[in-house]
């Protein structure tokens, strides 16, 4: 598997990052938002957030002092196929 492929798993291994996901999805929010809403320090939210960005899941844009994260959708659909692909896989090999 690629690093690309372990960082995504590793990305979504975590309840944390994929409660940050599921926020995401409704809409893009910056971090001390992310961070209020789960009650969670903002250093430990930023490490959060780095770890989705190193997987490509989500994406940051600048919006005066604040960053603004969204959901890299393409990248979600993406992992999505390709788990499907295991899985498929999966069930052939035990047939």
């Amino acid at each position: 598997m690629s690093t690309q492929g372990e960082n995504l798993f590793k990305a979504l291994a975590d309840t944390q990052r994929r409660k940050i996901l599921a926020m995401l999805r409704r809409s893009e929010l910056p971090a001390g938002e992310i961070a209020g809403k789960l009650g969670l320090t903002p250093a430990t939210v930023s490490h959060h957030l780095a770890k989705l960005k190193s997987a490509d899941l989500v994406r940051t844009r600048r919006e005066g002092q604040s960053r603004i994260y969204t959901l890299n959708l393409s990248v979600v659909e993406e992992a999505l196929v390709l788990l499907t692909r295991l899985l498929h896989s999966e069930k052939e090999t035990e047939q």
